[in-house]
C-alpha cells in the first residue's frame, strides 16, 4: 500500500457564452465577489452532478461508477429482492427492506417508509443487502453495517458519504471540487423575452406572456484534486483506483452543468487543461485571479498567461510536481504537451500506477 502522499490537482480554463447554468435562489447566475470583483460562478455541488451523470453514461455499463442518492433506500431494496426472487409479494419484500434499515439504525419516515435524509448507496451494497435479507430470517444489524461499509461506488469513493445517524457509515471524500469562478470581473445582463400565440387573431395585439433571464458570459477556472491514496483505500484496489482515477478527469474536464441549456446551447469545451501529480499538497492555482483580468481581446489566452505564471509562483512554497501535463489550443510554456484528451488521462493514469507500484515494492 502506498504510503506516501500522492494528490491530483486539475486546473481547467473553459470560456462559457451567454448562458445561466447554476442558477441561485431568485434565478438568476451564481456570483461571488473575489479580489474585489463581481465574478461568475458554478458551484461544485452542481459540478460534481454533472460529473456523476457523465458517470452513469459510461459506454461499458459498469454499475460500480455511478451511485444512488436517494431518500428511496427502503423501496429500491425491496425492488431488488423482488428482482432476485420473483415470488415475493409487494408488501413481504417492503417489510424486509423496511426492517434492514431499522437494523442499521438508520432512519425512516414511517408514514412514506422513505430515509429521513438522502442517502448514498451504490448498487453493489443494495445487492449485497439484498441477497442477506432473503437469505436470513433474523437480521444483524453488525452485519448490515458491514455490507453498508464496502463496495463503494466511484461517485461515492471520490465525493463522500455523511450519515447523520451513523457516522460509522460515513465515507471520507477522496477529491475536492472547488466552486468555479470567472477569471474576470463580470456584469449581469438580461433577456427580455415574448412568446406570441400562434392562433392569435388579426386585430389582437400583444403577446401571450412576457418574461426575463438573468444571464452572463465568463471564462471560468475550474479546480479539483483527487487524494489517491484515499481513493484506492475506499475502493480497496489500486487497479480500480487507476481506472476510476481516468474516468474522473476526463469526465470533470468534458462535462457541464445543464441549466438553461436548451435557452442558450452553451455547451463548450475547454481551451486549457493543466494537470499536475503532487508529493507533497494539492495547489488551488485561483490566486492567479485575485487580481481580475483585464482584455479587450478576450480572456482565454490571458487567463492562460496568469495561471502559468502563478504555477511558476507556487514553486517556492512546495515541493517540484512529480508531473505536469498541459492540453490546450492556446499558447503554453510549462509542463509536457499532449495531443489529445486520451492522451492526457493516459499519462496521468501511467505516472500514478508508476507511483504507486514503486512505494508498494519499497514497503
Amino acid at each position: 500500500m502506498n504510503t506516501q502522499n500522492l494528490y491530483v490537482d486539475i486546473n481547467v480554463l473553459q470560456t462559457v457564452p451567454s448562458s445561466n447554468i447554476n442558477r441561485d435562489d431568485t434565478g438568476a447566475p451564481k456570483t461571488a465577489i473575489y479580489g474585489g470583483a463581481t465574478r461568475s460562478r458554478v458551484s461544485s455541488q452542481s459540478w460534481k452532478r454533472a460529473v456523476r451523470k457523465a458517470f452513469g453514461k459510461q459506454s461499458d455499463g459498469a454499475n460500480w461508477l455511478e451511485g444512488i442518492r436517494t431518500t428511496r433506500g427502503p423501496l429500491l431494496l425491496a425492488k431488488k429482492m423482488q428482482e432476485l426472487d420473483n415470488n415475493l409479494s409487494d408488501e413481504e419484500a417492503l417489510n424486509k427492506a423496511i426492517d434492514v434499515f431499522n437494523k442499521s439504525k438508520i432512519k425512516l419516515d414511517k408514514k412514506t417508509n422513505r430515509t429521513k435524509a438522502l442517502l448514498m448507496l451504490s448498487n453493489g451494497q443494495v445487492e449485497k443487502l439484498a441477497k442477506y435479507a432473503l437469505e436470513n430470517d433474523e437480521l444483524d444489524g453488525k452485519v448490515i453495517k458491514k455490507a453498508l461499509q464496502s463496495e463503494y461506488s466511484l461517485d461515492m469513493a471520490l465525493f463522500g458519504r455523511m450519515v447523520a445517524d451513523d457516522p460509522s457509515l460515513n465515507v471520507d471524500a477522496a477529491c475536492q471540487v472547488a466552486h468555479a469562478i470567472s477569471t474576470h470581473e463580470i456584469v449581469p445582463e438580461f433577456d427580455y423575452y415574448t412568446a406570441v400565440d400562434d392562433k392569435k387573431e388579426d386585430e389582437e395585439s400583444g403577446s401571450a406572456m412576457i418574461g426575463t433571464i438573468e444571464y452572463d458570459s465568463a471564462t471560468l477556472y475550474r479546480y479539483a484534486n483527487v487524494n489517491v491514496n484515499e481513493l484506492i483505500h475506499s475502493l480497496g484496489d489500486s487497479d480500480v483506483a487507476a481506472k476510476g482515477l481516468g474516468l474522473f478527469i476526463k469526465d470533470f474536464i468534458m462535462s457541464m452543468p445543464t441549466g438553461k441549456q436548451n435557452t442558450f446551447a452553451n455547451k463548450t469545451i475547454p481551451q486549457y487543461v493543466l494537470i499536475t501529480v503532487r508529493p507533497d499538497t494539492p495547489v488551488n492555482l485561483v490566486s492567479a485571479f485575485e487580481e481580475p483580468v483585464k482584455s479587450r481581446d478576450g480572456y482565454a489566452q490571458p487567463s492562460v498567461k496568469k495561471l502559468e505564471e502563478e504555477y511558476q509562483e507556487t514553486q517556492t512554497f512546495v515541493e517540484k510536481p512529480l508531473a505536469t501535463y498541459v492540453l490546450t489550443n492556446k499558447i503554453s510554456e510549462i509542463g509536457n504537451q499532449v495531443a489529445g484528451i486520451d492522451d492526457l488521462v493516459d499519462n496521468v493514469v501511467k505516472t500514478i500506477e508508476t507511483r504507486v507500484s514503486d512505494e508498494n515494492s519499497n514497503d
